[in-house]
């Protein structure tokens, strides 16, 4: 058999391109700073990191602060207590003089020795005159209210009556009426 020769390879001759020049409009800034950031792979683990950090750690921190703010209250309370525990315990001491449980016996108390006088004054003139918007009178009035025959007449007039209770007139037995002058009539 005879062989064929081989045909070459024979490709359509390539076509040069030129190249031309483009101008893009420009930027802004703030776009050209967008456009530097380069995020990877690493970058972005990270920042899910820090922020499941802040949202696992904020509340911890929180109750943390509360608790600190806590025990500083009641460390107060505890130094307050244990002044007023000190204050005490001087009181205590004074009642164990027979002195100091004699002035306090003599002040709270009013109480003398046997033979001693006492002296209590009763209006000092320390104390405020009470002014009143009537004036009070010096002569007693009396009343000619019979009270028993005003109670029976409520009572019966309340149980007996057809009336609704907000149409019901209370009577007036025997009360003084006032004159223009101020003086009671009967």
């Amino acid at each position: 058999m005879a062989r064929t020769p081989r045909r070459a390879n024979t490709k359509p001759p390539r076509i040069r391109t030129q190249r031309v020049s483009v101008r893009m409009p420009e930027e802004a800034a703030h776009g050209q700073w967008l456009r530097s950031i380069r995020l990877s792979g690493f970058t972005i683990i990270a920042l899910g990191l820090i922020v499941l950090a802040v949202v696992v750690l904020a509340p911890s921190l929180r109750i943390y602060i509360e608790q600190r703010q806590q025990i500083a209250a009641l460390e107060a309370a505890v130094r307050d207590a244990k002044a007023s525990v000190g204050e005490l315990t001087q009181q205590n001491a004074r009642w164990d003089d027979p002195t100091y449980i004699e002035a306090q016996a003599r002040e709270r108390l009013d109480y003398v020795f046997p033979g001693d006088f006492s002296f209590l004054v009763i209006d000092d003139g320390a104390t405020a005159p009470v002014t009143t918007a009537q004036p009070i009178s010096k002569d007693i009035q009396t009343t000619n209210v019979d009270w028993v025959q005003s109670m029976l007449s409520s009572v019966f007039t309340a149980g007996l009556s057809e009336a609704p209770r907000n149409e019901l007139i209370a009577p007036t037995i025997g009360v003084p009426t006032t004159t223009p002058t101020g003086s009671p009539t009967p």
